[in-house]
């Protein structure tokens, strides 16, 4: 692997002196001129039909400047993609939390005050909550009206609870299937899980009279979001404008727009900026979380162990409305088992409306569920084939030269490399005590697809400002951003300032997601710090008559290579203060890359049998990488994921009970704490093979997606007891030990 000096070098994060100091803005800390708060009234019932709404006495009282009912805001929809939300409920609530009025008040505690006087008259409808229910032609329709929604990727001809339907794959499954030795079939189901951000959702709207809106949200995707706002309220987008603040935390669920165009009507009817908060409870009980699902598998294999057909379909639990979700569906679904050669394979996906809360993305949106399915069913055919897990895989693992499941060809594939290197760094093949169990697991994930736009200005005092239109949501991406330009200006990462721009700033910025920012915003910054390198050189050379051909920047000076003369940038800048020497950067990224990502993990387990209890001993994980541009960040986003898996397979659930949501805070959904990580190895297996400048491979999603399917097969390893659902909790494990004994 090439070594650089700044890029992989230790490097401070560019965002944490704001952070630590307090000196970051978030949106919760905006505060402008006449502010007022808003706060919404949420239906108790997951489907209703509202008889009466009577805001008389919330608009009497003392300190309250706005309400507004669904009868005010009457055809007003919004969503990231489908636009099927109405802003507050029209005539029928769909899920409980769904919002029926909004008021505008001087401070939190009157909004709330004003809320518990607003009445409202409902007449409880049954409802509709399963989603395997939701799809027979029997259930009742959740929107009649859906032909009318804009948004779908392929519309309906017909109304109907299930809005999408897509096929993935590859050859024929059909026929393959028939052909096989042996065929097995399960069922998998997983439950909601909540991103568990630290910052909860804010808006800040400031309609000003004769002017363009002004919007701080947290948000990771501000042009994504001037335009669905402008769609939700009626405006163009270009009378939107959205200011850059830092985004506490995201996994996925920051994206669509929440509470921007109800703070933009209560702005607009008051004439002051209003700001919403929401509360933890409103988050859990009505947010964006990740998908329900059912999925449903059946694989058809040779005598010998080889893997010729695989149906693999998917029912996700979508909930009331599909517009938290970009593409108005889950797109991950696209990029699971593409470990493993397939020659025939085909993966249906369904996704249904019910009157639970609506799903959003979450870190591997899709891609979760799909290889906890997939990859527990892979090591459970092993050992009905009396196969050694590990070696099943070998035999079916994606080699150079397969195109995957998906029926795409990618170049340099470590899968084999990287599932050595994980078995190496384990003790897989050591006996193990009783009640301990191993388990391996797979998955590769590319970068994805985006768009972003860099401006590189070199200051006179030697300094550089790195402009970008993408919001830092603590993944370290301006940090990276920095090394990058500072990598080809041959400077230091403390000479370059990262400021972000506003919505005015580029035509267009993608926001982070996908695991796509390396992918995107890297060859936008290389472009952009090259220009700006050729303007300052160019002038370098015109000031002191030095060869061009001879100049080349390092340490913050201009150097001649024949005669090893130097002189000081800002020597070179201030000698021409008019002259302003800057690179402009644009990167479009389509398609998925030709270079994928490897992952694979082993987990080590004990099962108490007395209790259930099930406790993670090790996890190794071993990922095929490119470059590595801040080695601290990249492990972060390692163990982040990691440990987000290990809650997501052991402990999270948002539960829902008769269509409401129970666990209303963070005692209920038992995020793991520092006592229930395990000790975690990692295992990087370098190429030269990756995308962009610096042949990168994405890093964000892949170390979350083979954590559970590793877990449960180990846990099956110490048991024998294959687990079929999500979150494996210790009761639900100790309920299947008893069953077993019994």
């Amino acid at each position: 692997m090439t070594t650089y000096k700044v890029i992989g070098q230790p490097a401070t994060r560019a965002d944490g002196p704001q952070k630590v100091s307090g000196e970051a803005k978030y949106t919760a800390d905006i505060e402008l001129p006449g502010m007022l708060f808003g706060k919404s009234l949420r239906s108790p019932y997951p489907h209703a039909r509202i008889l009466r709404v009577d805001a008389s006495k919330a608009k009497a009282l003392p300190g309250v400047h706005a309400v507004l009912t669904g009868a005010d805001l009457k055809g007003y929809v919004q969503g990231r993609q489908v636009r099927d939300m109405p802003l507050l409920a029209q005539g029928i609530v769909r899920f409980a939390g769904e919002k029926v009025a909004v008021v505008a008040a001087e401070d939190e505690d009157i909004a709330q005050q004003a809320l518990d006087l607003i009445e409202v008259e409902y007449e409880e409808l049954t409802p509709l909550l399963d989603p395997v229910q939701a799809m027979e032609p029997s259930a009742p329709l959740l929107h009649p009206d859906m032909l009318s929604y804009q948004g779908y990727l392929r519309p309906a001809e017909q109304p109907s609870n299930v809005f999408f339907q897509r096929s993935y794959g590859i050859g024929d499954p059909g026929t393959a299937m028939a052909e096989a030795d042996h065929v097995f079939e399960a069922t998998y189901t997983t439950s909601r899980t909540h991103q568990g951000f630290l910052e909860p959702r804010a808006s800040v709207v400031w309609a000003k009279p004769n002017d363009r809106v002004q919007v701080w949200a947290t948000n990771k995707a501000p042009h994504g979001l001037k335009l669905a706002l402008s769609a939700a309220i009626g405006l163009t987008p270009d009378d939107i404008v959205v200011n850059p603040t830092f985004v506490g935390g995201d996994f996925g669920a920051k994206a669509p727009p929440m509470d921007e165009p109800l703070c933009y009507f209560l702005s607009l009817q008051t004439g002051r900026p209003v700001k919403m908060v929401m509360d933890y409870m409103e988050e859990f009980m009505a947010g964006n979380p990740r998908h329900e699902s059912v999925m449903r598998v059946k694989t058809g294999v040779k005598y010998d162990g080889t893997i010729i057909a695989h149906l693999q379909e998917f029912i996700f639990n979508t909930g009331a409305y599909a517009g938290m979700m970009p593409l108005g569906f889950l797109a991950g679904v696209d990029r699971i088992a593409g470990n493993l050669r397939i020659p025939h394979a085909r993966f249906d996906v369904n996704h249904v409306y019910t009157n639970n809360i609506p799903g959003g993305y979450m870190r591997g949106p899709g891609e979760v569920q799909g290889t906890f399915a997939l990859e527990s069913h892979m090591d459970e055919i092993a050992r009905k084939l009396e196969m050694d897990p590990l070696e099943f895989r070998r035999k079916n693992i994606l080699r150079d030269g397969d195109r995957t499941p998906m029926d795409e060809l990618f170049l340099d594939v470590r899968a084999l490399e990287t599932l050595e290197a994980a078995v190496a760094a384990s003790d897989y093949d050591k006996p193990k005590p009783p009640n301990v169990g191993r388990g391996i697991a797979m998955c590769s994930r590319p970068g994805g697809p985006g768009e972003t736009h860099v401006i590189i200005t070199l200051e006179p005092g030697g300094s550089v400002l790195l402009q970008t239109p993408i919001f830092e949501q603590g993944t370290g991406t301006y940090t990276m951003l920095g090394q990058v330009a500072g990598e080809v200006l041959g400077i230091s990462l403390d000479h370059i300032h990262v400021e972000p721009m506003d919505t005015d700033g580029v035509p267009f910025d993608s926001g982070v997601a996908g695991s796509r920012t390396t992918r995107m915003a890297i060859p936008a910054v290389y472009d952009a710090a090259q220009e700006a390198l050729a303007g300052l050189l160019g002038l370098t050379a015109e000031l002191t008559g030095w060869p061009l051909d001879q100049l080349i920047s390092e340490g913050g000076q201009v150097q001649r290579q024949d005669t090893k003369e130097s002189t000081p940038w800002a020597d070179i800048l201030s000698r021409a203060p008019d002259k302003v020497i800057s690179g402009r950067g644009h990167s479009k990224q389509e398609g998925q890359p030709e270079y994928t990502g490897f992952c694979a993990q082993v987990a080590e387990v004990h099962v108490d049998p007395e209790t259930g209890q099930i406790t993670v001993l090790g996890l190794v994980s071993a990922h095929d990488v490119g470059t590595i541009f801040s080695p601290v960040g990249h492990q972060g986003q390692i163990n982040g994921a990691v440990i987000m898996g290990l809650g997501y397979t052991l402990m999270e659930d948002l539960k829902v009970e008769e269509g409401r949501v129970t666990t209303l805070s963070f005692g209920d959904v038992k995020l793991p704490n520092i006592g229930d990580i395990p000790p975690l190895k990692t295992v990087l297996v370098t190429s030269e093979g990756g995308t962009g400048p610096y042949k990168a491979k994405a890093i964000g999603e892949a170390p979350i997606m083979s954590v559970a399917p590793a877990i449960a097969s180990a846990v099956r390893d110490a048991t024998g007891i294959r687990p079929h659902h999500l979150p494996l909790t210790a009761e639900v494990m100790h309920r299947e030990l008893r069953e077993r004994g019994a």
